[in-house]
């Protein structure tokens, strides 16, 4: 198993600007104001582990396919993504975690796994990291995803309402989007150059 460091910091640059302005950000900086932030950090790190494994083992899949193939689906689902940011999604700055105090780390842990594991279904990061891990090593691709997951995280609880003050959602939300219509066209032009 080699690591390709370009795979990691490109999965983890995408994943972490694609994560910031997300739902599950806000819900983690919400249930850090209700819950011990450190219990909610390990239970919301192991469910993007889980998550992250899940879009490798899928991405690896997709790229058993032939090459044209899968810079095709690849080409698709980046302009999928920067459609979804550059169009407004994950405005919701009010997501709310639940109601009352939660305490004690292993009901803690289970509310903040719940919650981020069944909201990242179908997410843009998991499709993003399924679409990278089909054209880059899954090893490096599943660091860069999963530590990009894991520093959003550790930022809402840790940092969330100063984020929120100093740097505009929108712009990261831009950003992100204009990274994955760059790799659209990346990817686009490579299936006619091979």
């Amino acid at each position: 198993m080699s690591l390709d460091p370009l795979a990691v910091i490109t999965a983890f640059g995408l994943i972490f600007l694609a994560e910031l302005p997300d739902k599950t950000m806000f819900a983690s900086l919400a249930m850090g104001t209700r819950m011990r932030p450190l219990y909610v950090w390990f239970g919301t790190s192991a469910a993007f582990a889980v998550h992250v494994a899940i879009a490798v083992g899928a991405g690896s899949l997709i790229g058993l396919l032939p090459d044209w193939s899968v810079k095709t689906v690849s080409a698709v689902l980046f302009a999928f993504g920067a459609f979804m940011l550059l169009r407004g999604v994950g405005d919701d700055a009010e997501e709310n975690a639940g109601g009352g105090a939660v305490t004690g780390f292993w009901p803690v842990f289970t509310t903040a796994f719940t919650a981020v594991f069944i909201s990242e279904w179908g997410d843009l990061t998991q499709i993003t990291t399924a679409n990278l891990a089909a054209t880059n090593g899954a090893a490096s691709v599943a660091i860069g995803s999963a530590a990009a997951l894991m520093s959003v995280s550790t930022l809402a609880l840790l940092a969330g309402r100063l984020i929120a003050k100093r740097i505009p959602l929108k712009t990261v939300q831009r950003a992100g989007g204009l990274c994955m219509l760059g790799l659209a066209v990346w990817s686009t032009v490579e299936i006619f150059t091979g």
